[in-house]
């Protein structure tokens, strides 16, 4: 019997049931994009940068960076996918034991190959605790089961990481056009609404310059797999694009505290 790893927040940050979340992710995929400067005709992103709060908060941002897919929704076969650990503190990044990831929309298989290949690697580790409440990866794989076709996941929590760790994790696993990078974070927290948007428009530049080291401890949750994804881009002569910038203010929360959202591709 395959091992499975059972949904932790579904009915908290998106809807459980599939009905519901099917015509929520349908909506949101249909709206325009904010802020969105990117050419429909461009090349699809090799990397992308996505929020992951619930999802009347991020998942418009969200949106804006997974309608980038769908040019390439039948040619991705593999996402590997990381994100920050809210719930249990550790050093490198925590790979599971699960064969498969649930959500309501059906079980999404792991490329249990490519985790094997990780876990050669003396900074991740086997630790299927930091996977079992955590929501910066859970929340991303309705969206991808809903813009992609057949793919398997490589799913990676990162604890306190340095970048060029976390680069040296992503490259061995970057594969070809069949892999997508997706790195979950949101930026600043429950700051007031005009000082959030001067700090995320920086940090927004960091990402855009390849800048790792412009992105301080409360501007990304997720800066470490951010900051390892940004190292490897820099060194493999790649570029970032800002795809939207708001934050909870501007979706469904009040002005008063509000957290960042962004999306990015990397090209």
């Amino acid at each position: 019997m395959p091992t499975i790893r059972q949904p932790a927040v579904a009915d908290q940050f998106y809807p459980g049931d599939p009905a519901e979340l099917g015509r929520m992710l349908d909506a949101l995929l249909a709206e325009p994009p904010a802020s969105a400067s990117s050419n429909p005709g461009a090349t699809p992103p090799k990397a992308l940068i996505v929020p992951h709060a619930g999802y009347i908060y991020s998942g418009p941002i969200a949106a804006t960076a997974y309608a980038t897919l769908a040019p390439v929704r039948d040619r991705i076969r593999r996402v590997v996918l990381l994100g920050p650990s809210h719930r249990l503190p550790f050093i490198g990044l925590a790979a599971t034991s699960a064969d498969v990831f649930a959500t309501p929309l059906g079980p999404v298989p792991i490329d249990r190959a490519a985790v094997e290949r990780a876990l050669t690697l003396p900074q991740v580790h086997l630790l299927d605790a930091a996977h079992a409440q955590e929501h910066s990866l859970e929340v991303q794989l309705p969206f991808l089961q809903r813009v992609l076709d057949a793919f398997s996941l490589v799913p990676l929590v990162v604890g306190e990481a340095a970048p060029e760790s976390v680069a040296e994790v992503l490259d061995l696993l970057w594969g070809g056009p069949e892999t997508l990078i997706l790195v979950s974070s949101d930026l600043t927290h429950y700051l007031d609404y005009r000082t959030a948007r001067r700090i995320d428009a920086q940090t927004s530049e960091a990402i855009e310059a390849l800048r790792p080291e412009a992105i301080g401890y409360d501007q990304a949750c997720g800066r470490a797999p951010l900051n390892g994804l940004l190292t490897l881009a820099r060194r493999r002569g790649l570029q970032a694009e800002t795809l939207d910038l708001r934050n909870s203010g501007d979706t469904a929360g009040s002005r008063d505290q509000v957290v960042g959202y962004g999306a990015y591709a990397i090209h």
